[in-house]
């Protein structure tokens, strides 16, 4: 567990990728099984320890601490378990008059996954008082799944990949078929053995991705177009009798989605757009679009539920508008090129039930100025933009420079004030980084009020940060815990991808994706939007 804190703590203060790559890949090289498997599951994916929670963390603390001072503290530090492992007394004496030796990482998972919400109480004390304060953030950080060290998982498979010096694509595509400690993994690619066997199991493939289409326009006779569908890139497989559908992180969602799971009997790996019914039930839904795709707000009624209610798959029965095949049948399909491939997927679709799968419709266009004026004329709620696609490319893992570029369309602009600020988390913890703001329900000369529309925290420079914070501090009228309300005295440019009808915000309105696009320090709050203009832009 040492070792592990160590590489914790020089991750935190480490900014620079390659440096994190470095460190992640000498931990990896020189620690020993099971514990760097352990780690590397802590890093990448999260673990997850039922009895274990940031409630549990601060019911313990409270118990050993002044419960204000601890609320205090917590505030001030913006994480529970940083604040808990400088809080937390130093490690006690045993029986044997000895302090205990800390824990592997190894044995620190075993003793987690053996707790209970019970047991929790009296056996997170006992191991904590084993470490010191790094032993016990990174304790605490293993135990609650919420690291925040600016590790994705991306960049550890990364990491793992340079430490044995083989394919980041393989690596991906073999760690969704296994378990942590992943033993198969590093048996394959530190020490040479046969690569593990994911043939007949229902795993992930890493997707392939785009690149954002700048200024440069392409030539369309060799590039093909279709809609960017504003629902979740999903991967669906069907393998050894079982069917799964993954997220683009490689996330297993199949609970949530359950409808689908029965969908797909064909062995296969499909990947598509996956969508709710709206009210049109296909057909044509404007010039060159499909119908029967609700907006992504109705999707969002469904994403992160574990359990799935028989009125929701009712009301808003899930889809999939697939774009591509990876396999078909035991077939490989990625080297053959897209045109190859849409082909075979064209005529594989038929075979699916309709009810559940659909395949994105081809956009015609004559040249790039054409397509141009497709992508200006559609604001539909269900289509974030255009993809093209180079005709001749293969499906390959990852971003690759000139295959495939996501146009998306221009984002919605409105001008909004800030009402409340609260801390951020991880590095942005000592700044009030995550802002509220809202539109005039009226007049704001005739006595309106500002109704809450949105919340964003990204958007800005780091130095614009600063400048947020400063005004936050200095610009505080009221507190809430750890919100704080300002004057309202800031406008805030703000870009969204659409606006819908909400109950459950006092706007009546939720906005979809909203970010600061400027920080507009020149306004006057008088001058800025109210709620119709924002209503006007809402799509049936």
């Amino acid at each position: 567990m040492e070792d592990f804190a160590a590489l914790i703590d020089a991750l935190i203060y480490t900014r620079s990728r390659n440096e994190k790559l470095r460190l992640i890949a000498e931990y990896l090289r020189t620690t020993a099984d099971p514990d760097r498997g352990w780690a590397l599951a802590a890093l990448t994916d999260g673990m997850d320890f039922p009895a274990v929670k940031s409630s549990t963390i601060r019911t313990i603390m409270k118990e050993r601490i002044d419960p204000v001072l601890w609320s205090l503290s917590r505030d001030f530090v913006g994480d529970t378990a940083e604040t808990a492992s400088l809080l937390w007394e130093t490690g006690q004496i045993g029986a044997s008059g000895d302090v205990e030796a800390p824990p592997s990482v190894s044995e620190a998972v075993a003793i987690l996954s053996a707790m209970t919400r019970k047991t929790a109480p009296v056996e997170l004390p006992a191991l904590l008082d084993r470490l010191d304060a790094p032993g016990r953030f990174a304790l605490l950080k293993l135990a609650t799944g919420a690291m925040r060290i600016g590790v994705s998982s991306r960049l550890g498979k990364v990491a793992f990949a340079q430490s044995f010096d083989v394919p980041v694509e393989d690596v991906e595509e073999y760690w969704h078929g296994l378990s942590p400690p992943y033993e198969e993994l590093f048996a394959w690619a530190a020490d040479g053995e046969a690569p593990p066997d994911i043939a007949n199991l229902p795993t992930f493939r890493p997707f392939m991705l785009a690149h954002p289409l700048e200024e440069t326009a392409v030539d369309m006779a060799d590039y093909a177009a279709e809609w960017k569908w504003d629902g979740i890139r999903v991967q669906l497989v069907h393998a050894g009798g079982e069917t799964r559908v993954y997220s683009r992180s490689g996330d297993d969602i199949s609970a949530t989605f359950p409808e689908m799971l029965g969908a797909l009997t064909i062995p296969a790996v499909l990947d598509g757009e996956l969508l709710v019914r709206g009210n049109v039930q296909g057909g044509e839904a404007g010039p060159g679009k499909q119908g029967g795709a609700a907006s992504f707000n109705a999707l969002q009624q469904r994403l992160g539920r574990k359990t799935v209610s028989k009125k929701m798959l009712s009301e808003s029965p899930a889809f999939v508008r697939l774009y591509d095949a990876l396999l078909i049948e035991g077939e490989d399909v990625r080297t053959l090129p897209w045109e190859e491939r849409r082909k075979k997927l064209e005529s594989f679709v038929p075979r699916l039930p309709a009810s559940h799968f659909d395949i994105s419709n081809i956009v015609k266009a004559d040249d790039f100025e054409a397509l141009a004026e497709i992508r200006e004329g559609t604001r539909d709620d269900a289509i974030e933009g255009l993809m093209l696609k180079r005709r001749d490319s293969a499906y390959i893992a990852g971003r690759k420079t000139g295959l495939w570029y996501k146009w998306k369309r221009d984002p919605l602009l409105i001008d909004c004030v800030l009402m409340y600020a609260q801390r951020g988390s991880g590095k942005r913890s000592s700044f009030f980084s995550d802002y509220t703001f809202g539109c005039w329900n009226g007049d704001p000369d005739a006595g309106a009020e500002l109704l809450p529309v949105g919340k964003a925290y990204s958007g800005f420079t780091d130095e614009e940060l600063k400048k947020l914070d400063k005004h936050v501090r200095s610009k505080t009228v009221n507190r809430f815990g750890p919100v704080r309300e300002t004057d309202k005295s800031l406008v805030f440019e703000v870009a969204f991808d659409s606006v819908h009808e909400s109950k459950r915000h006092k706007s009546g309105l939720a906005m979809r994706f909203p970010r600061i696009h400027r920080v507009r320090w020149d306004k006057p709050v008088h001058e800025a939007d109210r709620i119709e203009a924002l209503k006007s832009l809402i799509r049936d």
